[in-house]
């Protein structure tokens, strides 16, 4: 009789172990550790902005919560035919994300803390992207977000940008 509950409490667990690893999500899915195959997303952009957020859609979860490969992308890509000057990207930690070394993409890190990401470039040329890829720690693979910040010149972007996460 031991021997059946000790089973069906080591199953019980597996099951839960495995839901708690996957973590998906409707925009964004974390996963078990496997090769670290990334895809990109685009986040709709409102008519008058010329720009599209850009972030990771697919990533997987190592031990201790960090994500596998080189941690999570997130930028901006210029739809535009026209430069823009001081632009400055930022990434800020609503819940459960911890931020590690953060690595620039068309610019330079300006601020860097366990909770924002920054990235500043003085011209976004047209057709070209401004983005970070930080190593990330999910706290909660099930519940987690940041939210996106774009500030520069030239253009009718607001600067709240929305969120990403679950």
């Amino acid at each position: 009789m031991n021997r059946m509950r000790t089973t069906a409490a080591v199953l019980a667990t597996a099951g839960a172990l495995t839901a708690t690893q996957l973590g998906l999500a409707g925009s964004a899915s974390a996963s078990t550790p496997a090769p670290s195959a990334t895809a990109s997303k685009v986040a709709p952009r409102s008519a008058a902005c010329p720009i599209d957020i850009i972030y990771t859609s697919r990533f997987y979860i190592g031990s201790g919560g960090w994500v596998t490969g080189d941690g999570l992308y997130f930028g901006l890509k210029n739809k535009s035919n026209k430069s823009f000057k001081k632009v400055t990207f930022t990434v800020t930690n609503v819940k459960n994300v911890r931020f590690g070394t953060a690595r620039p993409k068309g610019g330079k890190v300006t601020h860097k803390t366990s909770k924002t990401v920054s990235v500043y470039t003085k011209t976004l040329k047209k057709k070209a992207s401004l983005g970070v890829r930080v190593e990330s720690r999910l706290l909660n693979t099930r519940s987690y977000k940041v939210k996106f910040s774009v500030r520069g010149s030239g253009w009718n972007c607001a600067v709240n940008q929305g969120t990403w996460g679950n």
